[in-house]
C-alpha cells in the first residue's frame, strides 16, 4: 500500500511540474531560442576571432590582451542593466541584447583594425553579458525552485549543441568566404532572432514585479562569495588550462577542436542531469561534490605528464563547471523574489570581478612555476568545499 502511494504521489508531483512547465512555456521557449541565437553567434565570434585579428588586423599579443580585458568590461556593469529595468521590460531588454549582441558580431568583419575591434567587441560583449544576465533571472522568476534547475540545465544542454552547430557552419563556410561575410552572415542571425522576440510577450502579468535598484543583503553573503570563487576558478581554467595543453604537452589545432567537440556532446546530454541531480540531492551535495572534483583535478593539472590524462581533466572540468547553476538555484531559494532581477545583475557582476585580476596574478605566478596557478585553483577550491557546508539542507 506505502509504494502504490508512493507512486500515486510521484505522478501528482510530476503533473504538477508538468502544468507549470505548460504555463510558463512561452518564456521557455523564448529563452530557448534566444539562447539557440547568442550561443552561436558568440561561438562563431570566438571560432573566427584569432586568425582575424592575426592575418586581417595584424595585431600582437599586446593588443590581444587588452582586447580580452575589453571584452570584460561589461561584465562588471551588469548591474546596470537593474536601472534599465526602469524604461523597458526584461524580457524586451532580453531580446535587446541579443540584438546588440548581432550587431557587434555582425560589425566586425567591416572594421579591421585594433580600435575597430575594441568598439565592436564592447557592442558584441555588452549585448551578451546583459542578455546572460536577464536569462538567469527570468528563468528564476518563471520557473519554481523545482522546475528551474532542471530549465537551466536544459538551456545548458541547448547552448552546448549551439556550439557544435556553430563550429560546423564556420567550417563548411569558411572556404568560399571572407571574414566579413561570415562575421555578416552570422551577425544578421542573431539580429533577426532578436527583433523577432522584441516584439513577442511571453510575460505573466500576474508575476511579482522586481526592485529596479541594486540590492545588497548580508543574508545573500554566501551567494556573492561562492559567486566570486567560481569565477575565479573559472578564470584559472579559461586563462592557462588550455595554454597549458599547447605550450607543455603541444596539442594541435585538431586535437584542441576534437576536445571542444566532444565537450559539447557530453555535456548536452549531461546538462539536463545535472538539474535532476539539483532537484533530488539539493545543492550542498551537489556542489560538494563540484568543489572536492576540482581539489584533485587543479591539482593533477599541476603535476600529471601524460597528453591523454591532460584531456580527460579538460573534460571532466567541463563538466564540473556546469554544477554552478546549482549556486543561483540556491540564491532563488534564499532570496526574496523581488531580488531575483538586482540578485542575478549583482551576482554577475561579482563573478566578472575574477576575470581582470586572475589571469594577471595567474600570468606573474606562471613565470615563477606553472604549477602555481592550478595549485591556487586547488585551494580555491578547498575553500569553496568548506563554504558550500553553510548551506542549509532544507534550502
Amino acid at each position: 500500500m506505502r509504494i502504490k502511494a508512493q507512486i500515486k504521489h510521484d505522478s501528482k508531483s510530476i503533473h504538477r511540474k508538468n502544468m507549470k512547465m505548460h504555463a510558463h512555456y512561452p518564456m521557455y521557449r523564448y529563452l530557448m531560442i534566444l539562447t539557440i541565437a547568442s550561443t552561436i553567434g558568440l561561438q562563431a565570434w570566438r571560432t573566427l576571432f584569432d586568425n582575424f585579428a592575426v592575418h586581417v588586423c595584424h595585431l600582437e599579443g599586446f593588443h590581444i590582451g587588452i582586447l580580452q580585458s575589453v571584452r570584460e568590461i561589461p561584465g562588471f556593469l551588469a548591474l546596470l542593466a537593474i536601472y534599465l529595468l526602469l524604461l523597458i521590460k526584461e524580457h524586451r531588454l532580453s531580446a535587446l541584447s541579443v540584438i546588440f549582441l548581432g550587431l557587434g558580431i555582425c560589425a566586425t568583419g567591416f572594421f579591421p583594425s585594433w580600435m575597430g575591434l575594441i568598439l565592436t567587441t564592447l557592442l558584441m560583449s555588452f549585448g551578451f553579458h546583459y542578455f546572460e544576465t536577464t536569462n538567469q533571472s527570468l528563468t528564476l522568476q518563471y520557473f519554481d525552485k523545482q522546475t528551474s534547475p532542471w530549465v537551466l540545465g536544459k538551456l545548458r544542454s541547448f547552448a552546448a549543441a549551439s556550439n557544435i552547430a556553430a563550429g560546423i557552419i564556420i567550417f563548411i563556410v569558411a572556404p568560399y568566404l571572407k571574414f566579413y561575410e561570415m562575421y555578416a552572415g552570422i551577425g544578421t542571425l542573431v539580429i533577426l532572432t532578436g527583433i523577432w522576440a522584441f516584439f513577442q510577450d511571453p510575460a505573466d502579468k500576474q508575476l511579482m514585479p522586481q526592485h529596479k535598484r541594486m540590492i545588497v543583503r548580508k543574508r545573500y553573503f554566501l551567494f556573492y562569495f561562492l559567486t566570486l570563487m567560481a569565477g575565479a576558478r573559472r578564470q584559472i581554467f579559461v586563462a592557462f588550462a588550455v595554454f597549458l595543453m599547447v605550450r607543455n604537452f603541444e596539442y594541435s589545432v585538431q586535437v584542441i577542436s576534437i576536445l571542444f567537440v566532444a565537450n559539447n556532446i557530453i555535456n548536452y546530454f549531461i546538462s539536463p542531469l545535472i538539474g535532476k541531480a539539483i532537484i533530488r540531492f539539493g545543492e550542498r551535495k551537489v556542489l560538494s561534490l563540484e568543489y572536492f572534483s576540482l581539489l584533485f583535478i587543479f591539482v593533477a593539472y599541476a603535476l600529471v605528464k601524460t597528453p591523454w590524462v591532460i584531456a580527460i581533466l579538460y573534460i571532466l572540468d567541463h563538466i564540473f563547471f556546469n554544477f554552478a547553476i546549482a549556486i543561483r538555484t540556491y540564491y532563488q531559494k534564499i532570496a526574496d523574489p523581488k531580488d531575483i532581477a538586482p540578485g542575478m545583475a549583482v551576482g554577475f557582476t561579482i563573478n566578472h570581478i575574477a576575470a581582470v585580476i586572475i589571469p594577471t596574478i595567474g600570468g606573474m605566478l606562471w613565470m615563477i612555476d606553472y604549477r602555481i596557478p592550478f595549485i591556487c585553483g586547488s585551494a580555491m577550491s578547498l575553500i569553496s568545499l568548506c563554504a558550500v557546508q553553510w548551506i542549509h539542507p532544507s534550502d
